[in-house]
């Protein structure tokens, strides 16, 4: 199931900026327009939580290594 195109409409990024967030379906992410953090779309609700955000370029959960 895809997320309410109402409810990305007013999702921000919850940094000081608020920029808007693209959705990546296929991904199950959401990017800001800014600062280009990505946050996981887990079981259709977004986790905006900056502490569980992942930077370009940065390792994902399936590619850390222990």
């Amino acid at each position: 199931m895809a997320l309410d195109p109402q409810l990305l409409e007013i999702l921000a990024c919850p940094d000081t900026h608020h920029s808007p967030l693209t959705y990546d379906e296929p991904a199950q992410t959401l990017t800001c327009t800014q600062c280009h953090r990505i946050f996981e779309v887990r079981d259709d609700i977004p986790i905006l939580l900056l502490d569980e955000a992942r930077h370009p370029g940065a390792a994902g959960p399936e590619e850390e290594t222990a």
